[in-house]
């Protein structure tokens, strides 16, 4: 059902919207951790390695991913909010025919340049066939990711944000099944890892998006609609290729780091792997809601109510410390029995390295949370050169960080570190830039009311 962003109470609107996306990335995120738990469990410690290895590059697709989903997103979201249907569609329809081009261009880089990745990252010997085979059969699920992450940011754009939760709960709950059966019961090894997903995801694209084209059918509109508007994708490309490069550096930073602790062997690159799977489902997760605060925001100034987004930033804080608590609590408290998930006690190393990961960075989730919701806003209202500044920031920190401190301390201690000096450089960062965006939305909202 679609829904209007910009009427009734902002904090009891926002929640409602968000949760269901929060529980939508939860069960997005198991796929990944699905993947890597059957590798560790079933397969060895080297399968899980290769699994934790090539994500860093699956990442670099995911941006995009990413960034068509929240290009299509805020703007679809203006436009919805603003009553302006006949170009919403117009807009939708140039997501799809412009993202059917730009997958066939990365699948086709991904297959020429996925071996000579691995290679730079200092992929070991031992796992680099398997992180091969891993990575070109998720090359060839890249359309359905990129056309179910468009779909998904179409909901959320017209204020539904259950059907993707259901969608992702089914898919993810039979990716865990199919992963268990091609592994165990067929022994197709990391091959039966990736072809899991593949065959999940693909379902999952189908449904989603002949769903958003009845949704849209649905809609009224008078006259012919545009099939594909220059105009239009302009603006999308505004708020899209800041946050694909956003996503695109995270990911090259993340393949920097993981060549660095890749030089530290394959036991910690085990460990890490395991570690940063439930870190990124945090990270994730505050991320998601801060896309669904970006729709609040562009529903909101598409009609003009621009008081309405500061409210909305206030209860997206809320919101995401009220998560922080018992994600903080849970890696502290009990990180080693979740790590113990992906493998068993017998991987010393790899359990002390996922433990002292989570112990540095997950008190640190206050601050990143902070940083996520006010970037929201600043994408939300188009201030994407604010929003760049404060995410390269934190990346490059971060960068720089992990290899000096692991060069002084002579251990991954030092790489686990640079994550919250990071993190809380760029949350000062993304809130001086909130401010300066929300005072001037404001300033801009009593001029108009004096007109």
């Amino acid at each position: 059902m679609n829904k209007d962003l910009t009427l009734g109470n902002p904090q009891k609107v926002l929640w409602s919207f968000c949760l269901p996306m929060f529980g939508s990335i939860v069960f997005q995120q198991l796929y990944n951790i699905a993947d890597s738990l059957v590798a560790g469990k079933f397969i060895g410690e080297n399968a899980l390695a290769a699994v934790g290895n090539s994500y860093n590059i699956t990442l670099i697709f995911i941006a995009f991913a990413f960034g068509s989903n929240i290009g299509c997103s805020v703007i679809v979201s203006q436009l919805f909010g603003a009553k302006d249907y006949k170009a919403m569609k117009s807009a939708v329809y140039t997501t799809l025919i412009a993202s059917g081009v730009l997958c066939t261009v990365l699948m086709l880089l991904g297959f020429c340049s996925c071996d000579m990745l691995l290679r730079l990252m200092k992929t070991q010997p031992e796992i680099m066939a398997d992180s091969s085979l891993y990575l070109n059969i998720y090359i060839w699920g890249l359309p359905f990711l990129l056309f179910y992450n468009i779909s998904t940011g179409i909901f959320s754009a017209l204020g539904d944000s259950r059907t993707p939760f259901f969608f992702l709960a089914l898919s993810s709950s039979a990716n865990i099944l199919i992963d268990i059966l091609f592994v165990k019961t067929f022994s197709m090894g990391i091959a039966g890892v990736a072809w899991a997903t593949f065959l999940c995801q693909g379902i999952s694209c189908i449904c989603a998006s002949w769903l958003v084209l009845r949704r849209l059918s649905g809609i009224e509109t008078e006259g012919k609609i545009p099939v594909f508007s220059w105009g239009l994708l302009k603006k999308i490309a505004v708020i899209a290729i800041p946050s694909i490069l956003q996503q695109s550096f995270i990911s090259v930073g993340n393949m920097l780091i993981q060549g660095c602790i890749n030089s530290f062997g394959v036991s910690v690159a085990a460990g890490y792997s395991a570690a940063v799977k439930l870190n990124n489902l945090v990270i994730t997760s505050f991320t998601t809601i801060g896309n669904g605060i970006s729709n609040f925001t562009a529903q909101n100034l598409g009609a003009g109510k621009h008081e309405r987004i500061r409210d909305g930033f206030r209860a997206g804080l809320k919101l995401v410390w009220c998560l922080c608590i018992p994600f903080c609590l849970a890696y502290v408290c009990f990180g080693n029995y979740l790590l113990l998930l992906f493998m068993d006690e017998s991987s010393a190393t790899a359990l002390l390295t996922g433990r002292q990961f989570l112990w540095i960075v997950s008190p640190f989730y206050f601050v990143i949370s902070v940083k996520l919701a006010a970037d929201g806003i600043l994408r939300g209202e188009g201030a994407m050169r604010q929003f760049m500044i404060a995410t390269f920031t934190d990346l490059v920190l971060r960068v720089i960080l992990a290899f000096v401190l692991s060069d002084i301390t002579q251990s991954v201690l030092g790489i686990w570190c640079s994550w919250p000096v990071g993190w809380v450089i760029g949350m000062g960062i993304s809130i001086c830039f909130y401010k300066k965006v929300s005072g001037g939305a404001d300033k801009a909202s009593s001029i108009h009311t004096r007109i």
